[in-house]
């Protein structure tokens, strides 16, 4: 029994990788790309991630240098946000920030007949967000390729993997397909936890811990 149980986290965490690390074998990562992908399949219990993570070049050294001065960041719902480790995000000198439920958001959106996430994303560029964890909403990714290909936004980092069913896929193939330094899961798997985890090990990264 006590061989079953194990109460230790870290221990936990270290014998979960060395499992992840033998069932995927040989990958195409490299060594800071690696922890992130396995962070993902750590999250999930699925390895099909290890086949559908993709990150545009240079992405890992953007986005570090970037959450090193302290970068805004904007989640597209609040369980993104709930999912962050804001204590090493603070360390850092970042911030992250969610609009989607702040009630103008909410009133503009139905005077407009659109998405609160579209007006979120909108609302998050002008207070300055250049990371951005999206996880739930294609028309906030969509958006952003708008806003980013106008010229009122460039990113250091677009985590892009909406979950579901309608312009998930279509919006993730619009990221991968763009200049934008991207994190993306193709296909239609996604969501908030896959968000914060790959935000959560990014600040691994640029903390050096």
């Amino acid at each position: 029994m006590s061989e079953a149980i194990i109460r230790d986290p870290l221990e936990i965490e270290r014998r979960s990788f060395r499992t992840i690390d033998a069932e995927v074998g040989p990958h195409p990562f490299d060594e800071r790309q690696w922890p992130v992908v396995r962070r993902v399949i750590h999250t999930t219990a699925d390895f099909d991630f290890a086949g559908t993570t993709c990150f545009a070049p240079g992405v890992i050294d953007s986005v570090v240098t970037a959450l090193r001065r302290g970068a805004k960041i904007l989640s597209d719902t609040n369980m993104v946000l709930a999912g962050v480790n804001k204590t090493r995000l603070a360390k850092l000198g970042g911030s992250i920030a969610c609009h989607v439920a702040d009630p103008e958001v909410a009133e503009r959106a139905r005077e407009q007949g659109v998405t609160r996430s579209i007006l979120a994303l909108r609302k998050g560029v002008v207070e300055g967000a250049e990371i951005f964890l999206i996880g739930n909403a294609p028309t906030a990714l969509f958006e952003l390729l708008r806003l980013a290909d106008a010229g009122e936004v460039a990113p250091a980092l677009v985590v892009g993997v909406p979950v579901g069913f309608v312009g998930a896929e279509e919006s993730k193939e619009a990221l991968f397909a763009s200049r934008l330094p991207y994190i993306v899961c193709r296909g239609r798997k996604g969501g908030s936890a896959i968000a914060a985890a790959i935000l959560n090990q990014l600040l691994i990264l640029a903390a050096g811990d």
